[in-house]
């Protein structure tokens, strides 16, 4: 598995979060998650001196999603060089394909390991306790880049052939339906290889048009293969 360093600004100063109140929907959400989070292995209890703040933000769907307070912590570590991929570039590789996949994958961030040692950093508080993360969580600000380096090493020898990899989206095009069966089956392999899961209600299979990202691809509206939405 992949390890996210925490590397701290020399003079750093550790964040010092307060409790939040939570509303009894959000109580009940946070004690689900918590549960689940400690069950998985993402989280342990912590005795540590920093601590970001935990709170909920609403989801579109009406739920609930747990979010905690990086914005300290962000400012005093050092950022991960390593760069995302310019995609209006990348689709440049498009040229000439016919059939399109997209997929999500499901959780990303909390596939890659804090690297051991660095677990007390991530430390966040809530009314039912004191906890850290052993995995990358979202609201890290350099939990994007140390996934995009994990995907390209895990599938360079795909990236620009037949695949786009941008953080958790994943974009799978071919010339014809043949072969583009072999290049989904060859990246699907590989996922489950490295236990990566899809959001199923996210993906697309063998489209002549798909969105992705903020771009929609499809050979039949442009016949360079390549078309902005």
């Amino acid at each position: 598995m992949a390890m996210g360093a925490i590397d701290l600004l020399p003079g750093a100063k550790l964040p010092k979060g307060r409790v939040y109140p939570l509303s009894i929907p959000e109580r009940k959400a946070m004690e689900d998650y918590i549960q689940e989070a400690l069950k998985q292995g993402f989280i342990r209890p912590s005795t540590s001196p920093a601590a970001s703040s935990f709170f909920f933000v609403g989801k579109n769907d009406g739920g609930l999603r747990p979010c905690i307070d990086y914005r300290m912590l962000n400012s005093q570590k050092v950022e991960l060089p390593y760069p995302l991929i310019l995609v209006p570039a990348a689709l440049e590789e498009l040229r000439g394909a016919r059939v399109f996949s997209k997929m999500n994958l499901r959780s990303a961030y909390n596939l890659v390991r804090i690297r051991e040692g660095d677990e007390w950093k991530m430390a966040f508080i809530t009314p039912a306790g004191h906890y850290e993360y052993r995995v990358m969580p979202y609201g890290l600000s350099n939990s994007p880049s140390v996934f995009q380096s994990f995907m390209n090493e895990e599938f360079w020898e795909f990236l620009n052939k037949f695949l786009i990899v941008y953080i958790d989206d994943i974009l799978i095009y071919s010339r014809n339906l043949a072969e583009h069966r072999h290049h989904v089956t060859q990246v699907l392999q590989k996922l489950r290889q490295h236990q990566l899961y899809l959001k199923l209600e996210k993906c697309e299979f063998h489209r002549f048009s798909v969105q992705f990202l903020e771009y929609v691809i499809s050979k039949e509206r442009y016949p360079d293969g390549l078309g902005e939405g």
